[in-house]
């Protein structure tokens, strides 16, 4: 792998860090609104499949060897069993699945938004394993706060995506 391509997923995954610093917490759900799904989706728009899994992998793993970089300052390998893991490992495929989007804005959009699905399936499940919250509970404090939310995330990637060409990064 080319020096060039290591430090733009190392940009991405240090952005994802950043994104988990921007939280409002929600009222009913331990998990909250970050600005993380925004940066696994420009990720993957930006660098590619492999790039955008490789720069959520580095990510994921930072904060696994203990640096606070998980929503709410939280680090170490047990952040990765907790409520919220679901989402993080969804981040991983997230990233992947949006750098398939070609440069047109139409196909971004849907790559990003079956991201986003495989991260609310991921998350809701590992929610209600580790709160022992119902089906319900859980897709209602881990999935539909976060709808409105996501979908401008999905959108403001999509677009930034297709306009920003990987050369100016």
């Amino acid at each position: 792998m080319k020096i060039k391509t290591m430090t733009r997923i190392s940009i991405m995954a240090t952005l994802t860090a950043v994104g988990a610093f921007i939280i409002i917490p929600l009222p009913g759900s331990p998990v909250p609104v970050t600005l993380q799904l925004l940066f696994t989706f420009l990720a993957g728009g930006l660098l590619g499949s492999k790039g955008g899994f490789y720069s959520q992998l580095v990510y994921l793993l930072l904060g696994a060897a203990g640096l606070p970089i998980f929503a709410g300052g939280i680090g170490g390998i047990g952040a990765l069993f907790g409520p919220s893991a679901g989402y993080i490992y969804g981040f991983l495929i997230a990233g992947y699945i949006a750098g398939l989007g070609q440069k047109k804005f139409k196909e971004k959009i849907i790559y990003n938004f079956i991201g986003l699905i495989i991260v609310y399936l991921l998350g809701t499940t590992v929610l209600m394993l580790n709160t022992g919250f119902t089906i319900t509970k859980a897709f209602s404090a881990g999935v539909i706060p976060f709808i409105p939310g996501d979908i401008f995330k999905v959108l403001a990637a999509a677009y930034l995506t297709a306009k920003i060409p990987i050369d100016q990064i």
